[in-house]
């Protein structure tokens, strides 16, 4: 059982009190009992002294029998043993016993130092007279001779009798400051410990959650200051609490209004925050306090997650959920160690990239036909053509309709790769073998222009796994864009191997890239230079077919311009053992 700070209190005082007052008694009593004798030898002493001249009279003059019987007289008369004894320790003369029936005194430890030291104390049992008793003795000297020595005793019972009733008055006067002592600590300690019980029972309070408790104290002192200290950091913990509570409000009727799904997870994987979206796409009613893979069963979902973790960083990937699409993007929180999960629905988003997909495809492949139906007949009509004029307008015809022709084409190559059921015909390409290919189909345009080509091929390279139409396409496009704007120097072609990748560039000395425009050059219909591209028949599809077709060999590709000095296309297609 726990005992109580009050209890703690007295009880620890009660043992000190009782512990010093125990000491102080035991002390005291010595320091009685040795004054006490000290006092008694020193009334000795001064006996001693003033019966020595008339007992030196009868030893000096022989008269032993006179000396007894007035050592018996005296001794009888002051309650006091005397005795005399000759300097080779016979007994002379006693006040109790018979002298010749005693034992030589020459040794008795107060004899020998009366002798050596000119005074002798012992304090010790009488064999004589079989009790304990307090010794003094002196010598007797007169002219530097020795006569003999003159002891005085007293019954150290008398001295016990007077002691015992020291030692009674002692603890009676002991309990008595024993009872006030405890008395007045008990008041003391209860007026100490109840204001400290008070805090201790106002802090639990507190604990519990109840910050209108108070703790008030009718005294005055260091407890009250710390009282008032007590209370004004209750008001400050109770407002602060209520702005976080008001806070916490406002941030939960922020998160419960978003409409995108959204997840918290703590360190451990455990889900500390939903909103109501969430719930209903996972068909929970709460979601708090489980492991986020027991309501989130998905497992690119939860892969996404852990690459958040571990790399700790930030990840964005579209996933399918209950016949929905979401963009989903997951952020690693580095000082809380938390992870948050916002699912942003594109479903409508998704349909209508198909529906504008699928229009671009029936629509390219219903003008494909056409197309061919009138270039046929423009150059029908270019052969037959005698007015100079009419060539003219038949070329600009035909000029145009390839274009079209050009641009249906690669629509309808954009979208087969870009359909989700596309599937490369992969084998073991050699990529400098598809550059020496693709350099013969440029080979006439390169003369017309007067333009190098530069090729560089390291030895040994490894094979690639792709397929080999789609990327003769992918580099056709980026040698035909080097050569469209490109009016004088050179283009260069390096392959290599680097970190597992075969790696291609292919650089040019022409027009270059703004770098406002670098960032767009891979969208649909983008043109750098419009006038000229429609010039040369360019239809702002090729770098968004080279983009598809990297993508899908798992590959990347990177760019580098510098406007009026020429651009660099660097494509990475990753070896066997990395693919």
């Amino acid at each position: 059982m726990r005992k109580s700070l009050f209890a703690k209190l007295f009880i620890g005082y009660f043992c000190i009190i009782v512990a010093l007052s125990f000491s102080i008694l035991f002390l005291s009593f010595r320091a009685f009992r040795e004054q006490y004798i000290n006092t008694l030898s020193a009334h000795l002493h001064n006996l001693c002294v003033a019966i020595e001249p008339k007992i030196m009279r009868y030893v000096e003059q022989g008269k032993l029998q006179e000396l007894n019987a007035y050592i018996k007289e005296l001794g009888a008369a002051i309650n006091t043993r005397l005795t005399v004894v000759e300097p080779e320790g016979r007994v002379l003369a006693d006040s109790e016993e018979d002298p010749a029936a005693m034992n030589n005194h020459k040794n008795r430890p107060e004899i020998i130092s009366a002798l050596t030291a000119g005074m002798g104390r012992s304090l010790r049992f009488s064999s004589t007279v079989g009790e304990e008793m307090l010794y003094v003795a002196l010598p007797l000297r007169k002219e530097d001779r020795l006569f003999g020595t003159l002891r005085t005793s007293l019954f150290l019972k008398e001295i016990n009798a007077f002691l015992g009733n020291l030692k009674t008055t002692i603890i009676n006067a002991a309990l008595i400051a024993i009872v006030l002592s405890v008395t007045l600590t008990f008041f003391i300690t209860r007026r100490f410990s109840r204001p400290l019980s008070n805090l201790i029972s106002t802090s639990k309070k507190i604990a519990e959650g109840d910050f209108d408790a108070k703790i008030q104290l009718d005294q005055e002192g260091e407890l009250l200051d710390l009282a008032r200290s007590f209370n004004e950091m209750t008001e400050r913990i109770r407002d602060l609490f209520a702005e976080q509570r008001s806070q916490k409000e406002e941030l939960l009727g922020i998160i419960a209004s978003i409409q995108e799904p959204l997840l918290v997870l703590d360190r451990d994987g455990k889900i500390i925050l939903t909103n109501d979206s969430f719930k209903k796409i996972v068909n929970a009613q709460t979601a708090e306090g489980k492991f986020y893979w027991e309501v989130l069963r998905k497992t690119q979902v939860i892969d996404l997650i852990q690459r958040a973790v571990e790399a700790q960083g930030n990840f964005t990937e579209e996933i399918e959920l209950q016949e929905n699409v979401y963009l989903v993007s997951v952020g690693f929180l580095d000082m809380r160690k938390e992870v948050v999960l916002i699912l942003h629905d594109v479903t409508e988003i998704k349909k209508l990239e198909k529906v504008k997909k699928d229009f671009v495809v029936n629509v390219s492949h219903e003008l494909r036909t056409p197309l061919t139906a009138i270039k046929g007949f423009v150059e029908t009509l270019e052969e037959d053509a005698s007015d100079h004029e009419q060539a003219r307008y038949l070329a600009i015809i035909r000029k145009h309709t390839d274009r079209l022709i050009n641009i249906v084409q690669d629509l309808i190559s954009l979208s087969e790769l870009e359909e989700a059921s596309f599937k490369l015909q992969t084998e073991t390409v050699s990529v400098p073998d598809i550059i020496e290919e693709i350099v013969k189909i440029f080979e006439q345009r390169l003369k017309k222009k007067n333009i190098a080509v530069e090729r560089i091929c390291d030895k040994g390279l490894p094979l690639v796994q792709g397929d080999v139409f789609r990327l003769e396409q992918m580099f056709i496009n980026l040698v035909d864009n080097a050569i469209k704007y490109t009016e004088k120097g050179k283009i260069s072609i390096r392959v290599s191997h680097d970190d597992g990748y075969i790696v291609t560039k292919i650089q040019d000395t022409g027009i270059g890239i703004s770098p406002g425009e670098l960032s767009r050059i891979f969208e649909r219909f983008y043109v750098v230079d419009k006038s000229r591209s429609k010039e040369l028949g360019g239809t702002g599809l090729g770098l968004a077919i080279v983009k598809h077709i990297i993508s899908l060999h798992a590959g990347k590709i990177d760019v580098k311009s510098t406007p009026g000095e020429g651009t660099c296309f660097t494509v990475f297609l990753p070896c066997p053992a990395t693919a």
